[in-house]
């Protein structure tokens, strides 16, 4: 697992793979495939500072979330493919 720590109200996200057959049992060509808008956090930044009031963050490292389709940086660290963005481009949590 890669180390970085965001900076800011600064989240990475480790993307989960794209579908690779449909709900009938189709294989999807890599063509095809949507980009993820699904992920794990992998690391938190310490949060922001507005008017002089710290805010913290809202989601954790080990939360999945859904973010929107074209959000963040991609990045790839030791092979591995990341994605750096601001808390607010996520959409929400899933809980289980």
């Amino acid at each position: 697992m890669a180390n970085i720590q965001p900076i800011g109200d600064r989240v990475v996200v480790k993307p989960q793979p794209a579908e690779e057959k449909t709900a009938s049992g189709l294989f999807i060509p890599d063509t095809a495939k949507e980009k993820p808008q699904r992920g794990e956090v992998v690391s938190v930044g310490p949060g922001r500072v507005e008017n002089g009031t710290k805010i913290d963050m809202t989601v954790n490292a080990g939360d999945t979330v859904l973010y929107g389709k074209y959000s963040g940086t991609e990045i790839t660290l030791n092979d591995e493919e990341l994605l750096i963005m601001r808390e607010s481009d996520i959409l929400g949590v899933i809980t289980d």
